[in-house]
Parts: C-alpha cells; sequence; structure tokens
C-alpha cells in the first residue's frame, strides 16, 4: 500500500445507500485497489436533523454486500481519526482553524437574520440580479467589526462564520474527468457559511479540512460537486494546502426520459436495499454500476470485481451522461443468475419460503424436487429472484382458474377426445413415469385421434394444470404428484365435460 493513493467514499447518514452513492464508493475502491493505494471511509454525520436511524449501517452493510472492503473507516481507525465528522467536531479538530481564518480577517461573523437575507434576495431578484451575499462590513476595520459582533452578542444573537470570497480570482483545474475547468470567484454567489450558529463546521469547509489532515490524495465524486470545487479550493489556498487531484464523474440520468437521475423519481429504484430485497446479485450490481460513466475496451459486458480492478483506468471515466437502463440491469443480472445456479439455488428456495408456498422444514426435505422443479419452470429466463414466486406459483403450488378460451378446447369434440384418451393413458402410467414415457404417451394419442398441435396439447395440459402456457409438459408431468392431477382432472370432467 501506498500514501500516494489515498481516497474516501464520505456518506451522510441520512438516508440507504442510492445507487449513484453506490457509484461514487465504487470507482473509488477500484481507484485504490488498481493502484494498490488506501481507501478510507468517512462519516459525514454533521447534520443532525436529517440523519436517520441505521442510516450509517445500512450504507456499509450494503457497501460490503456488494464487495467492497476499506482500510480506514469509523469501525477499524487508522492514524488520522476519528472517522465520524460529528466526534471530529466534539474533539475541537475544526474550531482551531475557523478561528485562525477569523484572525487572519479571512473570515467574519454574520448576524443577518433569516428575514434579512431574504429581503436581500427578493431584491436582487427585482433588479435581475444574480443572487448574491451583500458583505455588511464593508470598508470596516477589524476593530470596528469587532465592535459590531459585540453588539449583536449583547442582544443575544448567534453568529454564523462566513468567509471571504476573493471575486477577482479564477479558480482552475485539471479534472480527472472533464478536463480542465474554470469557475471565476464571482460565479460563487459571494461570501458563504462555513460554520453555522449552531457551531457545526459547513460541508465545503469539513470537508477540506478532513480531507487535509487525512491526507486525501484524489477525490472522485459526482458531477454535482462541480460547483463546491472552487469553495473547497478557497478553503485549500486560504491555508496554504496541497489541493488533492479532482475527478468529477458524469451524470447518472433515467435511459427512458433523459432526465437526471432523481430520488424523487419513483419510476425507478434507486437504492441498493431495494434491488437486495428483489434479489438481484451483487456481482450484478457491481457490473451494472461499474459501466454507468466508464466504459472498458473491447465489446464485452459482463465483468467480476476482480477484472473491473484489474482493468481499470480513471482516464477512460466518461464526460457524457450516465445512463441508468433498468432493462440493461435486468439482463445483467440474468446472466450472472445463469453463471451460477448452484450458487443462487439457496436463494430461490429462501423466494418460495417467504411466499408462503412451503415451509423450511418442507423446503429441506423437498430439496432435491424444489431444485428440479425451479430449472423446469424456468429458472433461466428471470430478471432476479423474486420473479421465482410467481413462475412457481402455477401449476407447483395453486391451481388458477380455467378460463373461457380454456372451456373452448376441453369442449371441443376433439377437446372432449383428446381428455378422454389421456385420462386413460395417464391413469395406466406408473407414478415415476419419466419425461420420455410421458411423451411418447402423448405422441401415440397424436398418432390414434389424428389431432396435433394446439388442439392436442392445450386440453391436456388444461386438465392437469389449469394452465394453456407454461413449463415444457412431460418434464413438468414429471414434478407433479400423480393423485393430485387424478383428483384436478376429475374436477374438470366433473364440472365441465358431464
Amino acid at each position: 500500500m501506498t500514501d500516494d493513493f489515498r481516497v474516501r467514499y464520505a456518506p451522510s447518514p441520512t438516508g440507504y445507500l442510492h445507487i449513484g452513492n453506490a457509484r461514487t464508493a465504487l470507482f473509488n475502491w477500484l481507484f485504490a485497489r488498481h493502484y494498490n493505494g488506501t481507501f478510507v471511509i468517512r462519516i459525514e454525520d454533521t447534520d443532525a436533523a436529517r440523519n436517520i436511524a441505521d442510516g450509517e449501517k445500512s450504507q456499509l452493510d450494503n457497501l460490503k454486500w456488494l464487495g467492497l472492503d476499506w482500510d480506514e473507516s469509523p469501525e477499524n481507525p487508522g492514524e488520522y481519526g476519528p472517522y465520524r465528522q460529528s466526534e471530529r467536531n466534539e474533539q475541537g479538530i475544526y474550531q482551531p482553524y475557523i478561528d485562525d481564518l477569523l484572525k487572519r480577517g479571512l473570515a467574519y461573523k454574520s448576524y443577518k437574520t433569516s428575514e434579512q437575507l431574504k429581503a436581500e434576495r427578493e431584491a436582487q431578484q427585482a433588479a435581475k440580479q444574480a443572487p448574491h451575499y451583500v458583505y455588511e462590513y464593508e470598508g470596516m476595520s477589524q476593530e470596528e467589526r469587532e465592535a459590531e459582533y459585540a453588539k449583536y452578542e449583547a442582544q443575544g444573537l448567534k453568529p454564523v462564520v462566513r468567509i471571504r470570497v476573493p471575486e477577482d480570482k479564477m479558480y482552475e483545474w485539471d479534472d480527472i474527468v472533464k478536463g480542465h475547468i474554470s469557475i471565476g470567484g464571482k460565479e460563487v454567489g459571494g461570501d458563504w457559511v462555513i460554520q453555522k450558529a449552531d457551531g457545526m463546521p459547513t460541508y465545503n469547509f469539513a470537508v477540506v479540512v478532513d480531507d487535509h489532515l487525512m491526507k486525501i490524495s484524489h477525490v472522485l465524486r459526482g458531477d454535482d460537486h462541480v460547483s463546491n470545487t472552487p469553495k473547497q479550493m478557497m478553503v485549500y489556498d486560504a491555508f496554504g494546502w496541497d489541493i488533492p487531484k479532482f475527478g468529477h464523474m458524469a451524470l447518472i440520468i433515467n435511459a427512458a426520459t433523459g432526465k437526471k437521475l432523481s430520488k424523487r423519481d419513483n419510476d425507478v429504484l434507486q437504492f441498493v436495499e431495494q434491488y437486495r430485497e428483489l434479489g438481484y446479485q451483487p456481482e450484478a450490481l457491481d457490473n451494472f454500476i461499474g459501466l454507468l460513466g466508464w466504459s472498458p475496451k473491447g465489446e464485452d459486458e459482463i465483468f467480476s470485481l476482480e477484472e473491473f480492478k484489474n482493468m481499470f483506468d480513471e482516464t477512460r471515466l466518461s464526460k457524457a451522461n450516465a445512463k441508468f437502463d433498468q432493462k440493461k440491469l435486468e439482463w445483467i443480472n440474468n446472466q450472472w443468475i445463469r453463471r451460477d445456479k448452484d450458487k443462487i439455488m439457496p436463494q430461490l428456495i429462501e423466494e418460495l419460503v417467504k411466499a408462503g408456498f412451503i415451509t423450511e422444514d418442507e423446503a429441506k426435505a423437498k430439496h432435491d424436487w424444489l431444485v428440479q422443479a425451479i430449472d423446469v419452470a424456468g429458472v433461466d429466463g428471470i430478471s432476479y429472484t423474486r420473479q421465482i414466486v410467481d413462475l412457481m406459483r402455477e401449476p407447483f403450488f395453486q391451481l388458477g382458474d380455467i378460463t373461457d378460451e380454456m372451456k373452448e378446447y376441453l369442449t371441443s369434440e376433439n377437446g372432449r377426445k383428446v381428455f378422454a384418451a389421456w385420462e386413460e393413458a395417464y391413469k395406466a402410467l406408473p407414478e415415476d413415469a419419466d419425461a420420455d414415457t410421458y411423451m411418447k404417451t402423448i405422441r401415440a394419442i397424436q398418432n390414434n385421434l389424428e389431432i396435433k398441435g394446439r388442439e392436442l396439447w392445450n386440453p391436456i395440459r388444461i386438465a392437469t394444470t389449469h394452465q394453456i402456457q407454461g413449463p415444457n409438459l412431460p418434464e413438468l408431468l414429471v414434478l407433479l404428484d400423480k393423485k393430485q392431477v387424478l383428483k384436478t382432472m376429475d374436477d374438470v370432467k366433473a364440472k365441465y365435460l358431464a
């Protein structure tokens, strides 16, 4: 491991692991592991009002499920801890830096109320000006500012601390993903808050202090952070610190709408937890996420995490928006299901238990039958393990209704002939008849009656399973309980053919 490459994933425990955040974590992990560097997890939990119970646990559990590991974190701290911002704040890590900026006149205390700030914004809108903060101590000396502070303090007001923005400065960097970027100080929107009235540092300030003290060398993050970068560069400049190399990954857009993927877009599942619950495989999520805004060489699209790590190349991160295509994710997951059905089988059986079709004990006792039934039901065609429930529901555990279309097949002249011939033949077959025997029996009925196609197969399938379409019928009949099938046929006969 080398100190030359230190990267971090720094989630806020304000929600569950989003696909976009998972991509940030994955690419930082790939970057660190490819270059034999250090991958750090830091929890940015200073926004206590928005933190949710188990938010941190959900983040870490889902990262582990995706197969990611890390070198430093709250649970396995290194020499640069603590690894939660709230704990770092409690230890007073940020305050000395804020005090230093205040002392040097690079920051100041602001006592403006929310009402004053609102009035300023409204006045700027009326004047068709870009929203910006208006510095209230213009032309004052340090002593005069201190006097103003004392006056507001006497009124019981709590200040925020704002950093002075050098509006005449251009902030430029060579972005790992986007190339050269320059943003002028005037575009920042005026002096911004580095410490809130409750004493908590703001994100753009704390993240710089933390990244510097933790010796973070590269910062890979989403495109929405581009506007934060000049603010953070101001802090680096204020202390004379080296600036890490930034890389801003392309936006993730909804492939169906072409719009930025929004957490409010209820048409798209966006949280790793949701995909886990449906029975997506971690390898498939890694595979899909790894292709969101990054392209490998060649035409292949199915890669393991290890393969991604070995071939990772940050220069292949795309400037173009990454399309979140649900159908492609389903296809990728299907490929991983097909790759190792033996590994997936316990999950598939557990889905049947959760659906209430069988108990845990029954699942153990009938394991071999379940494996065969799942295979016959068409496991190769599912996109995620939850889908096996609908595939297996009929006819393995429930019988559907006989539709009008089914009645027509049964009650037609040919349907009655086929049913009578099939009933006689089926009763004569042994309980352990194999698929070949069933096929030969049906072919014999076809030859004897000179009936084929749907008029042959549908009456037999309806009589035994209450279905027109389904798995290969001879293979299915091997798995069905003969006594139950005979009862089903008796019921069909009594109700529709009497």
